[in-house]
């Protein structure tokens, strides 16, 4: 505490202190002192007086000794969000800090709380927050995230990082600000640097149809799926892709600087600036697709198995699919229920109804 009251002194004379209401000045060998949350205001003090009044609150000064650390910006901004550092006064803080804050950034649960006078960080998933410690695996290397997050609990590949599929039983615990930030970093890269410049109104966004433009090689089939027709296509591109369900991003990119599309963009903490390499990708398969030409199939079905064939489609699309139980034949998305229509519908070549596909 002696460095801090010293640091104090001098960074008053060097320019001043300035932080969360917490403010010192010098004019030549004294100082004043103003605390706005208690309507404190001291002046022409001496060195000896300030450092005084300082230990008298020792809050205030602790708090500005650690937010005028070295650290980015962005990160900054992020771990003072974490705490809710601009929407609590510092006493009210520091006594919920005490006992632990969390906060949510996609699947992330962020915990800082007061170790020793000190900030120590805590990172888990979300569903977990009340799971103790020792059933989870613990990590405390920034880096391990990396790796531990390239799959979901079943072991299959996560191929957008965003996607609401993070893996279970792991916690990083005794972080400092900045391996916090960088934990997050890892799982989800990007998204703090984003964030922070669109609270400055800086982040730069890049519309589908600028990202569109600059696609070249297998990719570059995607800018003859927009010829002017219309944007219908970019909303379904973003349905598919872009819902909360699918990407924890918030899509701020619409089909141009002009026109917005009709899909909401989400619910996410963290914004999406530009179509990602999977919407991209998808969007190449469905431009060829859609450059097929439309035929008239003729289907014999009842009722019930029209609403069973909407019924699986809309377990796939929606990811319900292996959560619907084997005995559980009530639901049309069932195995047994869709092992049954192609067992009833389907001819030896695997064609609906009998009737074959017509190619172009």
């Amino acid at each position: 505490m002696n460095a801090t009251r010293t640091g104090l002194v001098e960074a008053a004379r060097e320019g001043g202190v300035d932080c969360d209401g917490f403010v010192v000045e010098a004019d030549g060998e004294t100082f004043t002192l103003s605390i706005a949350d208690r309507d404190i205001h001291e002046s022409g003090l001496s060195a000896a007086e300030l450092r005084q009044l300082a230990d008298d609150h020792p809050e205030y000064v602790s708090n500005w000794a650690y937010w005028t650390r070295e650290r980015g910006e962005a990160d900054r901004a992020f771990l003072r969000w974490a705490e809710r550092a601009g929407e609590l006064a510092v006493p009210e803080r520091y006594d919920r800090l005490a006992d632990g804050m969390r906060r949510e950034w996609g699947q992330l649960s962020v915990q800082v709380e007061l170790v020793d006078c000190e900030r120590r960080y805590e990172i888990r998933h979300v569903e977990e927050t009340d799971q103790d410690r020792e059933t989870l695996a613990v990590h405390d290397e920034p880096l391990e995230a990396r790796s531990l997050v390239k799959t979901d609990d079943d072991g299959r590949y996560r191929p957008l990082k965003t996607a609401p599929s993070l893996p279970h039983g792991w916690v990083f615990v005794d972080l400092t600000g900045r391996e916090c930030a960088e934990t997050v970093e890892y799982v989800y890269p990007a998204t703090i640097a984003n964030w922070y410049l669109e609270r400055q109104g800086e982040l730069d966004i890049d519309h589908w149809r600028d990202a569109v433009s600059r696609q070249s090689g297998i990719y570059g089939v995607v800018k003859t799926w927009d010829r002017g027709e219309g944007y219908e296509h970019v909303n379904w591109v973003a349905e598919a892709c872009c819902d909360d369900s699918q990407c924890l991003k918030r899509r701020e990119w619409q089909y141009d600087d002009e026109t917005a599309l009709d899909v909401d963009g989400g619910d996410g903490v963290f914004p999406c600036r530009e179509p990602c390499s999977l919407v991209i990708a998808a969007a190449r398969k469905w431009t060829r697709l859609e450059a097929e030409q439309e035929r008239t199939y003729e289907f014999t079905l009842t009722p019930s198995e029209k609403e069973q064939i909407e019924g699986i489609i809309d377990a796939v699309a929606d990811g319900r699919a292996d959560e619907i139980r084997e005995a559980d034949v009530s639901d049309g998305a069932n195995r047994y229920r869709a092992r049954f229509l192609r067992a009833k519908r389907f001819d030896e070549e695997g064609n609906l109804g009998g009737v074959p596909t017509e190619k172009d």
